[in-house]
C-alpha cells in the first residue's frame, strides 16, 4: 500500500464517524488496497510482457519471411540444376 492510500484510508476512517470503523474493517480496506496494489502491479508486468512478446513476434515474423525467401531461392536453383541434367531415360531410348 502506498503512503498516500494510507494517509487517504486514515483520512477517511478519521473524519466520517471513526465509531462507525471497526478495526477488523479498517484491516480488511488496507487488504483490499493491497490486493488492488498487486493486481495493478501484475498487469502492469503484463502489458510490459505483452509489448516485448509483441516485438518478439514481429522480429520472428520478418526472420521467417528471410528464411522463405531464401528457401526459394535454393528450390529454384536446384530446379534449375535439375533440368541442365541429362535425362537418363530420353538417352537410353
Amino acid at each position: 500500500m502506498t503512503p498516500e492510500r494510507d494517509t487517504i484510508f486514515a483520512k477517511v476512517l478519521t473524519v466520517n464517524e471513526p465509531h462507525y470503523y471497526s478495526i477488523e474493517m479498517s484491516s480488511e480496506f488496507k487488504q483490499l488496497s493491497q490486493k488492488v496494489d498487486q493486481l495493478a502491479a501484475l498487469a502492469q508486468a503484463m502489458r510490459r510482457e505483452n509489448a516485448g512478446l509483441r516485438l518478439q513476434i514481429a522480429d520472428l515474423t520478418e526472420s521467417n519471411a528471410g528464411l522463405t525467401a531464401r528457401m526459394k531461392t535454393a528450390h529454384d536453383r536446384v530446379t534449375a540444376l535439375l533440368e541442365q541434367l541429362p535425362q537418363e531415360e530420353q538417352e537410353s531410348e
